[in-house]
């Protein structure tokens, strides 16, 4: 495989089998080339992971090898022999499948009910009749690959992670032999990903392929045996996990060195509180409690971390003290002044900047220009208006200097902002909520989705604003960017803050038991 980087390519060996290939695979789109004559090849109980930056390849790669898409060049290769798929259905039948970074799984069904939904194999069994003895499979397959589930468990009644095993003994159910797990730890504690990778490693001990697909880097070189690292379509490299470094895989991947690890000291000091919450609670979506009883202080040069698993709270968290949902009880200040529950303009006014979890649906209006989504906070006032008017030519000047200054890459302020990358969509937000000199930002999962390369834009970019000053709370489910950023890390569970901890001497597995409710509030 490519030599861009120098790197050797390790081959399969003669005590390895070929499990697949793809070879010189191509695939292009109307002005893209996905793919550029791409080398990939897995052996029998191999853990091979593919890195890469968004946009280098990865998603067309694996599409092309479960059925979904049709490689314009070159050839897939199973166990020896050349194949072509020409639907998703002829990709499950060779034994190729994918668990996706977004599970597919029917809510109010149970367990067994998922795993054999869509199994064409028993078109015109029913169920009922063999439920039992689908339920006694499916238990099988959990027991072995240490996936403990309940067969007749209804989904909506399980966790993230054990949707997860659904998914993955859907998989083994219908006797994979190659699993494509995309970005599989996204929703899971530390604990929990630990317990995935001894899945993993029993699954490649049973002879099946494994292709682990992950933007975390210790996560590769922890359950990976080889690498493949994409760049800009093409495959540049293979290599033997243990034989890497997280930066040198980083490099690989961006084509230059990366920082990569916890915090250093950099002189900075906390100031005065700039945002206090005390005793806030209140709603989800569905009128059920989200934030219970909620209180701590983030002070000016500080970035104060809120981790957790995915939905106990962080994005009710993030909307309350943003102004864009109301509180049920308790006091928010911000700069000394007490906010108005629910009025996100009156957090404007109190310089408090938002940075959403959702860029795309929450962070912008997708249908209007650059220029007019980095005024959307400012056109009320000079230099964006005069009066009742908009003053189209000075928000051109200045969306020009700000996308110049944040090197936000379009070829014109005019450009829809749907038409960006998700890390130049990125850094139009931050763009924006940093224009308006604020004192605190709440940035919510803010490198989500976003490449080696764009999240260290980000981190900079929050790192150079508590040096100047402005209060960061930072709400993430990345341990790897919290420790990367934080100096102090609060750990939320089912809406309530469960532990403090300093940033400088946490570990991982410590805020994993707080994050599963595994320690008393404290």
């Amino acid at each position: 495989m490519g030599g861009e980087v120098g790197e050797a390519s390790p081959p399969i060996t003669p005590a390895m089998h070929s499990a697949v290939a793809l070879r010189g695979i191509t695939k292009r789109f109307p002005g893209v080339v996905a793919n550029d004559h791409v080398d990939f090849e897995a052996a029998e109980g191999e853990v091979h992971a593919l890195l890469g930056e968004n946009g280098a390849g990865k998603t067309t790669l694996s599409n092309i090898l479960t059925g979904l898409y049709r490689a314009d060049e070159g050839e897939v290769v199973l166990f020896g022999e050349p194949r072509e798929f020409h639907s998703p259905r002829d990709a499950l039948d060779a034994g190729i499948a994918m668990v996706h970074q977004h599970f597919r799984l029917v809510s109010p069904f149970t367990v067994a009910e998922n795993i054999v939904l869509g199994d064409h194999r028993d078109v015109g069994r029913s169920f009922l009749l063999h439920q039992r003895t689908i339920e006694r499979r499916v238990a099988e397959l959990s027991k072995r690959f240490g996936l403990a589930l309940d067969p007749r468990a209804r989904i909506w009644q399980l966790s993230l992670g054990e949707q997860q095993r659904v998914e993955i003994v859907k998989a083994l159910y219908r006797d994979a032999r190659i699993l494509i797990l995309d970005e599989p730890t996204a929703v899971l504690t530390p604990q929990e990903a630990d317990a995935l990778f001894e899945t993993i490693r029993a699954m490649a001990d049973d002879g099946r392929t494994v292709i682990f697909i992950s933007h975390k880097l210790h996560e590769v070189k922890a359950v990976a045996d080889r690498v493949t690292v994409l760049r800009r379509g093409r495959s540049v490299a293979t290599v033997h996990a243990a034989e890497a470094t997280r930066r040198s895989l980083a490099a690989m991947m961006v084509g230059r060195e990366i920082e990569l690890g916890r915090r250093e000291d950099d002189g900075r000091r906390a100031g005065d509180p700039v945002l206090v919450l005390e005793h806030v609670s209140g709603d989800g979506d569905r009128g059920r409690a989200a934030l219970a009883d909620v209180s701590f202080a983030l002070c000016a040069g500080e970035i104060v971390a809120i981790a957790g698993v995915a939905g106990n709270g962080q994005r009710e968290l993030a909307e309350t003290v943003a102004g864009m949902r109301r509180a049920t009880s308790g006091s928010i200040r911000a700069n000394g002044r007490l906010l108005q529950s629910g009025d996100p303009r009156h957090a404007i006014a109190t310089r408090i900047a938002y940075v959403p979890e959702d860029r795309l649906g929450t962070g912008v209006a997708p249908g209007l220009s650059i220029a007019s989504n980095l005024v959307l906070k400012s056109y009320r006032s000079p230099p964006a208006s005069r009066g009742p008017l908009l003053l189209l030519g000075r928000i051109r000047e200045l969306a020009q200097r700000l996308m110049h200054n944040h090197d936000v890459r379009a070829t014109s302020p005019d450009v829809p902002a749907r038409q960006l990358s998700g890390g130049n969509l990125q850094k139009v937000v931050l763009a924006r909520e940093f224009s308006g000199e604020p004192s605190v930002v709440v940035a919510a999962s803010p490198t989500r989705g976003l490449d080696v390369a764009a999240i260290e834009t980000v981190h900079t970019y929050l790192r150079d604003a508590a040096a100047q000053g402005v209060g960061v709370l930072l709400i993430s489910e990345d341990l790897d960017e919290i420790f990367a950023l934080a100096d102090r890390i609060l750990v939320m569970y089912e809406g309530a803050i469960v532990g403090e901890r300093d940033a400088a001497t946490a570990t991982a597995e410590e805020l994993g038991l707080l994050m599963a409710g595994g320690e008393e509030h404290g």
